[in-house]
């Protein structure tokens, strides 16, 4: 989209003048108006930034979140990526990733100015998501041309998102909670879901060891005509060490008092 329209009159208003809440970015000091998103727009934001947000690496992101680039210029990407803060008030400075969806009606000059303004305040990547026509994804670099992704690709922001995410997981709720659940299960610690299914499957042969040397050791007991007292078969039933069970299975082959298995 290449850099700002220039404005050499800078207008009137500062970024510290504007409060939450006001529907205004600001561009050199030139308000601009943000109306409402409507309902397809607004459903989309929602769908990237989830899609966004649960990315292992990120630790902080925001929907319509403010940026003061300059004294003079706010701008607030529908989803932003940028370092977490504690700071009250609009954000010093540019995300690292912003994130545009460009519906019907979209002011197209503004858009192009936004974007110049986000890459020359610092921004590493400009996704601009197309809502009409192909689905399509504009991706924008500092001095680079702008390329474009089109459904069934991915795109990478390397030091950003750990993970590429597919163009279509930006517009579709399906594909989007298929990348937001591969990002939470390595948020926890998983490769995939193919790991957790693995773990069950580990967790499930354990359980059914455990069970299996907790029975022997009540029927080995049974067999020998020796008493165990409802406690004792509790606490047999209640353990989950493995090693232990063992120990006991051992002990009950050779005690002749049921009282002596735990010793």
């Amino acid at each position: 989209m290449g850099s700002p329209d220039p404005k050499p009159t800078p207008g009137p208003f500062r970024a510290d003048q504007l409060q939450d809440g006001d529907r205004y970015e600001l561009s050199n000091g030139h308000p601009i108006y943000c109306p409402p998103a409507d309902p397809e727009d607004a459903s989309r934001t929602l769908t990237g930034a989830a899609v966004i947000a649960s990315d292992p690496e990120v630790a902080w992101a925001g929907i319509d979140a403010g940026f003061a680039l300059t004294p003079r210029t706010l701008r607030a990407p529908d989803v932003a990526v940028a370092a977490p803060t504690d700071a009250r008030g609009w954000r010093e400075g540019a995300p690292s990733l912003a994130v545009e969806y460009a519906g019907v009606g979209r002011d197209e000059a503004d858009l192009r100015v936004k974007i110049g303004e986000l890459l020359a305040g610092g921004t590493s990547y400009a996704w601009v998501a197309r809502l009409t026509g192909p689905r399509r994804v504009e991706v924008h670099r500092p001095g680079q041309p702008v390329q474009v992704y089109g459904s069934g690709d991915d795109l990478s922001t390397p030091g950003i998102l750990r993970n590429p995410i597919p163009v279509d997981a930006l517009f579709d709720r399906a594909a989007a909670d298929r990348t937001v659940m591969r990002n939470l299960l390595q948020r926890a610690g998983y490769d995939g879901l193919d790991a957790v299914r693995a773990e069950g499957r580990s967790e499930a042969r354990r359980e059914g060891l455990r069970k299996g040397i907790a029975e022997s050791i009540l029927a080995l007991l049974a067999d020998r005509q020796l008493e165990v007292p409802a406690a004792a078969r509790e606490r047999i039933a209640a353990c989950r060490d493995l090693a232990q069970l063992k120990t006991w299975l051992l002990a009950a082959a050779r005690i002749t008092d049921p009282a002596r298995l735990f010793d």
